[in-house]
């Protein structure tokens, strides 16, 4: 492998956007973090001039063309650009100029706000998430041993007692220790080795399609799908990513089914798409699969929106708080990551899993991640 090779992979594989300017502010390279930032691709961006990509951002420009023809490096914190697609970005740029071979090149580098922000929320869910499991692991286990003593003994006293009324106690007693073992049980989560082998995610989101399909019947509500038929495999347990889609598709079922909503017409949206260049928790990946889960409901309440992943938390009366941590749980053992984005009238969850190149080494390395949690 040559150098130039190498320096290209170091800066592709780099989170912060690198572009390569000439003296003219003309593109002569674009990494892959830049490329999902400006929306263009290095081949096509190529000699372009950077006031066609950045629109309206003749200030900013000049000052850039200012600091190298100074040969100053610029910075600018919190700048707010447009690109040629009209799409908003609000970065941190620091331009750095410099001789190469007697011409004068510029490094631009581009920071996200937006980007660094998602990291950090990720991070920090991951954090408090690990955190809530172990103390409800060990809550669970203080609370499963007098419930088994309680159980015991109702089984016990049945033995002893001939009251037919007095049985009919002992049961209701015995099916409430059961339905609260239960409860902890699913608060606490599986601790079973994930079974990861090649899946097809069409596979798996037809299977929770089919499963909910007869709970729209009849309610005003229609089911679409929007698939990428392209997409390769990913390297997944299937049963659990079924258990994680599914609580999320049912969680946008109950939203339109509440009560409380009043629409002529509920949709909800199973859609695929690939993803590039992407950064989870801190590790970044070429390609992954999103998936998306879209619905017209009435949307998270404001108070609890930075906390749903949490156990416990539901915005509905009779919710059990506990199908959005689980299906988390499970994403975040695959090494990707559920967020959700919500406006009125439109609530989305998205599910983003990594498309391991080496399947055989991917399932060794998610296995051994597992295996330290």
């Amino acid at each position: 492998m040559n150098l130039n090779t190498v320096h290209k992979l170091l800066l592709d594989n780099a989170k912060t956007g690198i572009v390569l300017l000439n003296s003219q502010l003309r593109f002569l390279y674009v990494n892959a973090s830049a490329e999902v930032l400006l929306e263009i691709s290095d081949r096509k961006a190529h000699d372009l001039f950077i006031g066609d990509i950045l629109k309206n951002a003749e200030e900013d420009i000049g000052e850039m063309k200012t600091a190298i023809t100074k040969n100053n490096s610029l910075t600018k914190l919190r700048a707010e650009l447009n690109t040629i697609h009209a799409k908003k970005l609000v970065v941190d740029y620091t331009v750095n100029p410099f001789e190469e071979n007697g011409e004068t090149l510029a490094l631009l580098e581009l920071n996200s706000i937006e980007q660094s922000q998602k990291i950090t929320r990720e991070v920090s869910l991951n954090s408090a998430y690990t955190t809530t499991r172990e103390l409800v692991r060990g809550l669970a286990h203080e609370i499963k041993n007098p419930l088994g003593g309680i159980r015991g003994a109702a089984q016990l006293l049945a033995q002893e007692i001939s009251d037919n009324e007095l049985i009919d106690y002992t049961k209701v007693i015995i099916q409430e220790a059961d339905r609260l073992r239960n409860l902890v049980d699913r608060l606490v989560g599986s601790r079973k080795p994930l079974e990861l082998k090649e899946i097809n995610i069409h596979e798996v989101l037809e299977r929770v399609r089919s499963l909910v399909a007869a709970e729209t019947l009849g309610k005003g509500i229609n089911l679409h799908c929007d698939y990428d038929p392209s997409l390769p495999t990913i390297v997944a347990d299937s049963e659990k990513m079924i258990q994680a889609l599914l609580n999320l598709l049912r969680n946008s079922l109950q939203a339109l089914n509440s009560p409380d909503v009043d629409h002529q017409l509920g949709e909800i949206i199973l859609r695929t798409r690939i993803t590039r260049n992407i950064t989870i928790g801190s590790k970044f990946f070429k390609l992954a699969i999103a998936v998306d889960i879209i619905d017209n409901g009435p949307g998270i309440p404001q108070e609890i929106s930075e906390t749903i992943f949490y156990p416990m938390i539901s915005g509905r009366p009779d919710g059990s708080g506990l199908g959005l941590p689980i299906s988390h749980g499970i994403v975040t053992q695959h090494g990707g990551m559920i967020e959700c984005e919500c406006k009125p009238g439109e609530t989305k969850f998205t599910v983003t899993i990594p498309i391991q190149r080496n399947s055989q080494f991917s399932i060794s390395k998610v296995q051994q991640a597992n295996e330290l949690k």
